[in-house]
């Protein structure tokens, strides 16, 4: 199984100009917790989590002005040079990669293009398809798929 199999195709993504409120927004929107921030020309130039985000407002700055989310930037909190995938990838290089960085998600990319991102969700995801068709195979080996 390869990461283009798993990953999430054409994410939402983020620029450097996006305010921390407007990514907020946007990942409470649909439900994910990590945005591929881009660049000029569309490249990939970091990626921003919500734990980034939370990171950013328990600020004592933060503490102080209720509308703060609105004056920061993308940029200012994101994580530049993020550690990245390409689709062909197997799912495995993507789930090592994860554990030993501690990060949740990596952009997917062909050449400079973000194509996708995988999460630890996708791959957990992955896990339980292999593991519902092993379950399958072992109960009914009378049928092959």
């Amino acid at each position: 199984m390869n990461v283009a199999e798993i990953m999430t195709e054409k994410p939402i993504t983020a620029t450097r100009e996006t305010t921390l409120s407007d990514a907020m927004f946007k990942m409470r929107q649909i439900g994910c917790h990590h945005l591929p921030v881009l660049g000029h020309e569309n490249h990939l130039v970091g990626i921003i989590s919500e734990r980034d985000c939370m990171h950013a407002l328990s600020s004592e700055a933060a503490k102080r002005d209720p509308y703060i989310a609105e004056t920061i930037f993308v940029r200012e909190v994101m994580t530049g040079a993020p550690i990245i995938i390409e689709p062909a990838a197997p799912a495995e290089e993507a789930a090592r990669l994860m554990l030993e960085n501690y990060i949740g998600a990596l952009p997917v990319v062909l050449g400079e293009t973000l194509v996708g991102i995988v999460t630890k969700s996708d791959i957990l995801m992955a896990f339980m398809q292999m593991c519902k068709r092993n379950h399958f195979r072992l109960n009914h080996p009378e049928i092959s798929e």
